[in-house]
């Protein structure tokens, strides 16, 4: 029987149905103004799993899995001002309903690539604002909810058990965990909105006995899980960023609704994360299936992935992951059509099978085992069973993997115009001309084919899409992939780092102009192709190809800024180590003058563009001044290599460059360095494309972002100020 965490009584349970054979399964669905990411991918993934150990099992299965198309904010923070579903339809010239219709369809698609059951219903939340209304009346009627000037809100105060999902059970601790702006309609900052009146100029509304209004976010999945299950299922699935406010409110307002306990089991799937922090479109590290798709890697190593961590687990993804999980997945299947191929016609081992599957299932039903469930399998390939019961057994347990295997096709059914050419590569080979025979197996190689040369008769196959995908050069997925030479001597006295992110003229410009002007120099330069399209990745490359000094660096995603920066600084050889913007343009030799200003080993930065506060609440340019600063902005910014140690890398959590620098800054005036500008360096700073392609709101919510984490931890140092500071 299938164990499985349940949140709301924190231990794992065995799963008893509320009636036998039968399992309900609602699972919290995607917002549909965008694409969904890789990590909300991860826990449709879960509850994937959970319906096919269910259904393995002999159980039937209702999954229901809404569509949330209302337009209404995702959070109660937001329901302030424009939606982004009417946003994004007016940017991309559509309607709201147009919209939605578009990313349903890419979402429905998405799950389809990685092979992700289809629900037995897809309700849309406008098609079920009547049930919503319904509820809101009754929540009224019972004395659990309020009006204020067409706005209805849920009395948290009144339901006695608000809290207990997420652990937030006292008034203090659920202030703290609403943090939302204040609304003076509101009895108390705790309680949240189920129905609100809609702001002038509003066009997805629709009409109440309070007015036209929409309603709020958690009120949908209560009235669309009671559509169809009536008013009690077994188990409701979603990420941990639903368990507070989303499902504690659903909680609320559904069991005041009916008077008693609605759900079961209470299942959530931990974060999926990208470069080591939550991968979120506002931070810039999410991806998407098209997104694989374009790499050519197969979406079903994405699957096989997530299997290798628990899901109530983190994970970490990176590229380098994604592509052992493609190749582990491409011998599986190369393993599967050999066993069929030589096991045909053999008898069936019914004991062995038995055995197999039942230490399989043993495993998934403990809660969700994949990973051991992953180590089983490849201990079944390894074992003395016969070619045709792991065959057939890896038949019976991917219906709970989902890896599609059976799909599989004979990669070793070969045309036979490539047979031919085998042949005669043989024959050569036989007569000792090696040479003739390698120029036939790279002519194989290129048709698509791959020659493998055993012990016994050599076998050809085609090539999977791992094999087929050109890796043109080396990548890193992580500055972590980077080896350090921090520790190593110096071999060149200034190393030029810089991060190319798009916009490879840019690049280009800069480099050339260093270039002009530092023939005398001892220099080497580092261009980071920070997981480029390969069109740009193709052009940053071909820069060093003309200088020996220049050394290219491939990134296979976008690594954050802060990560990127880093994997240079990691790598460099100079003395001093001098990071400049694509943006800027050299008019003259610079060099020798930074490394003046750091002859002064109380200096720790020097560079072109400072910045002054006397709060840390503003910072504001030096004005062209020239001297010492609170923090050197990252057009140029120098250092000696050897103060790392002391001072530490940059912080990888900031993804975005803004603030970033200013941040790097406080870690040297935190070790007692100062920061000096010349502002007479003849540098010229041209459009910032990074910033300018960005929309305001983006540009905002980045910067604010940064800015945050850099008062957390700078707060309260206003003594490290100039204008505080006693020389």
């Amino acid at each position: 029987m299938l164990k499985l965490y349940n949140t709301l009584t924190r231990k794992k349970e065995t799963l008893v149905p509320l009636k036998e054979g039968l399992f309900t399964i609602y699972t919290c669905g995607p917002t549909v103004y965008r694409d969904a990411h890789i990590g909300n991918l991860r826990s449709y993934l879960m509850a994937d799993w959970i319906r096919r150990i269910l259904s393995f099992r002999g159980h039937e299965i209702i999954h229901v899995k809404n569509i949330t198309d209302v337009g209404h904010m995702r959070q109660e923070v937001l329901e302030q001002g424009e939606d982004k579903v009417i946003a994004a339809a007016i940017a991309e010239g559509k309607s709201p309903r147009e919209i939605a219709d578009f990313y349903t369809k890419r979402f429905l698609s998405d799950e389809a690539s990685l092979n992700i059951l289809p629900v037995n219903h897809l309700p849309r939340a406008t098609d079920h604002v009547q049930e919503m209304l319904e509820i809101t009346d009754r929540l009224l009627e019972k004395g659990f909810a309020y009006e204020r000037e067409g706005n209805v809100y849920f009395s948290v105060h009144k339901f006695t058990g608000y809290g207990r999902l997420s652990g937030n059970l006292h008034e203090s601790q659920l202030q703290e965990a609403v943090r939302v702006e204040a609304d003076p309609k509101k009895n108390d900052p705790r309680d949240f909105t189920l129905w609100k009146k809609a702001e002038e100029g509003r066009s997805v509304k629709w009409p109440s006995r309070w007015g036209d209004g929409f309603p709020g976010w958690h009120i949908e999945c209560s009235a669309m899980s009671m559509k169809f299950f009536g008013e009690t299922f077994d188990i409701h699935t979603g990420g941990v960023d639903n368990i507070f406010p989303h499902h504690e409110g659903e909680i609320a307002q559904s069991e005041a609704f009916v008077g008693k306990r609605v759900v079961n089991y209470w299942v959530h799937g931990q974060h999926l994360l990208a470069d080591g922090v939550k991968m979120a479109k506002s931070s810039g590290n999410a991806f998407i299936v098209p997104e694989l798709k374009d790499r050519g890697i197969d979406p079903i190593a994405f699957r096989y992935l997530c299997m290798t961590a628990r899901y109530r687990s983190r994970l970490n993804f990176t590229f380098s992951s994604l592509k052992a999980s493609e190749r582990a997945l491409n011998k599986l299947r190369r393993m599967y059509v050999c066993w069929g191929r030589e096991g045909e016609g053999s008898e069936k081992d019914g004991e062995v099978e038995t055995e197999w599957i039942g230490r399989f299932l043993d495993t998934v039903e403990n809660d969700l085992d994949f990973p051991g469930a992953l180590d089983l399998v490849w201990r079944l390939a390894e074992s003395d069973a016969s070619t045709y019961a792991k065959h057939s057994i890896l038949d019976r347990v991917d219906e709970v993997l989902g890896l599609g295997i059976a799909e599989t096709p004979d990669m070793f059914a070969v045309p036979e115009s490539i047979v031919a050419i085998s042949r005669t590569r043989d024959g050569l080979r036989n007569r000792g001309e090696f040479r003739e025979a390698d120029s036939l197996r790279s002519e194989i190689s290129q048709k698509g084919y791959l020659v493998q040369d055993g012990h016994g008769e050599p076998s050809i196959r085609k090539k999977d899409k791992s094999e087929l995908r050109e890796e043109m050069w080396d990548t890193i997925s992580s500055s972590v992939d980077v080896t350090s030479r921090l520790a190593k001597g110096n071999e060149c006295e200034f190393t030029i780092g810089i991060v190319a992110n798009g916009f490879p003229e840019d690049a280009e410009r800069c480099i050339r102009s260093i270039e002009a002007h530092s023939a005398s120099e001892s220099i080497e330069i580092l261009l980071l192709d920070n997981g480029n399209e390969e069109l740009v990745g193709k052009v940053l490359h071909g820069l060093q190809s003309t200088n020996n000094r220049i050394s290219v660096i491939h990134a296979d995603h976008p690594l954050g800024d802060g990560a990127a920066k880093n994997a240079l600084v990691k790598l460099a050889r100079g003395r001093m180590f001098v990071l400049v913007d694509p943006s800027v343009e050299a008019k003259n030799s610079f060099l020798p003058k930074l490394a003046q200003i750091l002859e002064d080993r109380k200096v720790g930065i020097a560079g072109f563009a400072g910045l002054r506060t006397e709060n840390m609440l503003h910072f504001h340019d030096g004005e062209g001044e020239s001297g010492e600063m609170d923090a050197m902005q990252g057009y140029c910014l120098a250092f000696r290599r050897e103060d790392i140690s002391s001072v530490g890398l940059m912080r990888e959590s900031f993804r975005f460059y803004r603030n970033l620098d200013i941040d790097f800054s406080f870690q040297f005036k935190e070790r007692g360095f100062r920061i000096v500008a010349d502002s007479d360096l003849p540098l010229v700073l041209h459009e910032h494309r990074g910033w300018s392609i960005l929309s305001d709101q983006e540009r905002d919510e980045l910067s604010r972002k940064n800015y945050g984490r850099f008062l957390k931890k700078w707060r309260e140092r206003a003594d490290l100020l100039v204008v505080n500071s006693v020389r």
